[in-house]
């Protein structure tokens, strides 16, 4: 049980800016078997996002409640998969060859793609909490957070790892993992959704993982696998399929 305990803490501490005990770190061993807690994390990331509305929403309006809650999950993650997702907008728009996505994505400046393809994506995120109906944004948010995660976490089964520097932080939890380790991210991916009360809402998880294979395709074309970037692509745009998801089901069914 300890074991289990540290090795969530060190997914907490990889992926977010929550302190943690100083007997946690990064471990490598205790790295590789975090996946499974990826979207354990995504909860505990989007409760964070979910409080912060829910508390703003009383005194300030809702649009700038949820600019509030986007900032909040921004700064506890370090802005850790926006990052990956500029990372791959870089990359893939100026990059023809492996070797130079690889490079391109490795640069920590940020170009033209990247900072297009954040300012794109964060405006529609925002945009598709304000239409959500106002009492269901906190659990979104949630679910949002944790399924996409798991969505991000089917990318490093399905795909190799394929950045071969052996200083790469992210190595270690962006490696192959098992068929438990999935299922188990599963669990804590789909979770919040039950909390919506309404079966149709499961059906978001096509769309997500659909926005997955089609980012995986684009990776295998060009990489022949995935990096730890690619991953922090896969959810931020599964997250955002999630919210607009949500949108389309709520008219439709």
């Amino acid at each position: 049980m300890k074991k289990e305990v540290q090795i969530f803490l060190t997914a907490i501490m990889f992926f977010t800016r929550i302190p943690c005990p100083k007997w946690v770190d990064h471990n490598p061993e205790y790295l590789s078997k975090s996946a499974k807690y990826f979207s354990l994390v995504g909860i505990v990331v989007g409760s964070i996002g979910a409080f912060v509305f829910y508390g703003f929403s009383f005194i300030l309006p809702t649009e700038i409640a949820i600019l509030l809650s986007m900032a909040a999950t921004i700064y506890t993650t370090g802005a850790f998969h926006e990052d990956g997702f500029a990372d791959v907008c870089d990359g893939l728009g100026g990059g023809w060859t492996k070797e130079k996505i690889l490079l391109i994505m490795k640069d920590s400046r940020l170009g033209t793609y990247g900072v297009t393809g954040l300012i794109l994506i964060l405006a529609i995120k925002f945009s598709a909490l304000r239409d959500v109906s106002f009492h269901f944004i906190p659990i979104t948010i949630i679910a949002g957070h944790s399924l996409s995660r798991f969505i991000a976490t089917t990318l490093i089964y399905t795909h190799p790892y394929v950045r071969d520097t052996e200083d790469s932080k992210a190595k270690p939890a962006a490696k192959s993992i098992t068929v438990g380790t999935l299922l188990l991210s599963g669990v804590f991916g789909i979770t919040p959704l039950f909390f919506f009360g309404k079966p149709f809402i499961f059906l978001t998880i096509i769309p997500c993982y659909l926005a997955k294979v089609y980012l995986g395709i684009k990776f295998k074309k060009w990489l022949g696998g995935q990096t730890g970037d690619c991953a922090g692509a896969v959810q931020q745009l599964s997250e955002v399929v999630f919210y607009l998801s949500v949108i389309a089901l709520w008219k439709f069914i």
